[in-house]
């Protein structure tokens, strides 16, 4: 499994007791579906790289937001749980809401966000 660099380790270290659990767990899972992804610091946020893929994990005021995921491959996350996702294609966690997700949605997510070597046209 990847270590986190030094400033993506400096984020982690600095998080909340309360919010802790839940970045820890979600922090596995990733690493558990991707061990190869690189853990950085971007846009002020720890971010899991795999091939071109990225994935961003931010704590705020009501707990963890899930960033950067193609809309389409979320392995069927948002269909199932539709109230955590904004407006903006972000995915909102509080501790409460992530208590009722299996470990195995998460992969899920986790698995489809990050799945390198898809071709996507932007033309």
């Amino acid at each position: 499994m990847s270590k986190p660099a030094p400033s993506a380790q400096g984020y982690i270290d600095g998080i909340a007791a309360e919010y802790r659990p839940l970045f820890d767990r979600l922090h596995r899972l990733i690493l558990r579906a991707h061990p190869d992804a690189a853990v950085v610091l971007s846009y002020g946020m720890p971010t899991y790289q795999a091939g071109d893929r990225r994935l961003f994990l931010g704590v705020w005021k009501h707990g963890v937001s899930i960033y950067g995921w193609q809309q389409d491959e979320d392995g069927g996350f948002v269909a199932r749980h539709p109230d955590l996702k904004t407006s903006t294609g972000t995915i909102r966690l509080g501790p409460q809401d992530a208590a009722t997700i299996s470990d195995e949605e998460f992969l899920a997510l986790f698995r489809s966000a990050l799945r390198t070597g898809i071709s996507h046209d932007h033309g």
